[in-house]
């Protein structure tokens, strides 16, 4: 008896501790790890400061992967420049870079809490996939890309994980091209790979599998060529197109119901939490029942679940409305730098203001750039 009644206590002032570390994240008190880190040491104060010429890797695997290229291309770029990883390698991997692109400390916030003790005797983590709180805390430390960067990038992965089959290609083409048939993604394919004819072709990935769609292959200077149609089209009507064009896109992307829901929540979220270091607390002291104290937490955690779940919900709508405007922005501040019609394939502009093109047939293409406004080109 002794020796279960030693557990139980062990485990209690565990849990304890446990909650007075809860505690002081939910309150804000940071605490990071600065080894093998990019772009960040720590500063006299002990907190983050920035290392402003690993920054620049920073900032340029963010930009190039808003320019479309994939964390698998950045990966060979910083190697063949000579660039080493966080961890003083001369080789990147992908992982790496998506770890970067992924990581919320780069615009100046911090998740705490990522693992947690699992057994308080053996001490083994794991990493939190919901079981226990997290805290978010904002603006703890200088950031190194903009918030609209950093949630930019977030929508992108989501887009290009679930959107259009979406594949790891060093092609500006690659989950750009759709067919106007099954809505599936045209992929790339060689023709003739070993002779002097090798050539190039897109064609939709159902084709040959399944449905077989009735939309034709494509060659690159097809694609090229619309997009130069279409670019130049709109930008001939490009004055009528930007008229009131920014209250419009302020009407779409506006957050305020969604704050005012992520406030009530975030207040239920609060009051459980209380109510949770409260019950672990008293557990702690008294050694209370443990069926009546455990049947008390669980109904507490569905409580604190349900609350997490909605503002899980609502912060994904609101970062995607909130990266639609950015997008939305980026895009008007690119058409409104070029005033001139363009008489060739520009790789660059191309990735800045196309979401997608969609094909009907062998001459009849809809472009759609990333305002959402679509221009029917024949070829």
């Amino acid at each position: 008896m002794p020796d279960v009644y030693d557990k139980a206590t062990r485990s209690a002032v565990s849990e304890n501790v446990t909650w007075g570390q809860r505690k002081r994240m939910q309150d804000g008190k940071v605490t990071l790890p600065y080894k093998h880190f990019l772009g960040y040491e720590k500063g006299e104060d002990g907190l983050l400061k920035i290392v402003e010429s690993e920054a620049v890797t920073v900032r340029m695997i963010y930009r190039l992967f808003l320019e479309g290229k994939t964390p698998s291309w950045i990966a060979k770029h910083l190697t063949e420049s000579g660039i080493l990883t966080p961890a003083r390698k001369a080789v990147w991997q992908s992982t790496t870079v998506l770890s970067i692109l992924q990581n919320e400390k780069y615009k100046g916030d911090a998740i705490l809490q990522k693992t947690f003790c699992v057994d308080f005797l053996t001490k083994k983590m794991k990493v939190n996939e919901g079981e226990v709180p997290q805290y978010y805390v904002e603006n703890s430390h200088p950031s190194i890309v903009t918030p609209e960067t950093f949630d930019m990038v977030q929508y992108e992965l989501g887009q290009r994980k679930s959107n259009r089959g979406y594949k790891a290609s060093d092609s500006p083409f690659s989950g750009k091209v759709i067919c106007g048939e099954c809505g599936g993604a045209y992929g790339s394919k060689v023709w003739h790979s070993t002779s002097k004819y090798r050539r190039p072709i897109w064609q939709c990935n159902h084709k040959y599998r399944g449905k077989k769609c009735g939309t034709p292959h494509l060659y690159e200077t097809a694609l090229r060529t619309a997009f130069v149609e279409a670019f130049n089209r709109f930008v001939e009507n490009k004055g009528e197109i930007l008229q009131d064009y920014e209250t419009v896109v302020l009407a779409l992307t506006d957050t305020s119901s969604l704050e005012k829901k992520q406030a009530e929540l975030k207040s239920e979220y609060d009051i459980v939490m209380e109510l949770m270091r409260k019950c672990v607390e008293e557990n702690a002291r008294t050694v209370l029942d443990q069926n009546e104290y455990n049947q008390r937490y669980t109904a507490l955690m569905e409580r604190y679940e349900a609350a997490q779940n909605g503002i899980a919900e609502i912060n994904d709508k609101m970062l995607e409305r909130t990266a639609k405007r950015e997008k939305i922005t980026r895009f008007l501040d690119d058409i409104k730098s070029h005033d001139k019609l363009i008489t060739e394939f520009d790789e660059k502009l191309w990735l800045a203001t196309v979401d997608s093109v969609t094909v009907h047939s062998e001459s009849k293409m809809a472009v759609t750039f990333k305002d959402g406004s679509e221009v029917m080109v024949k070829i």
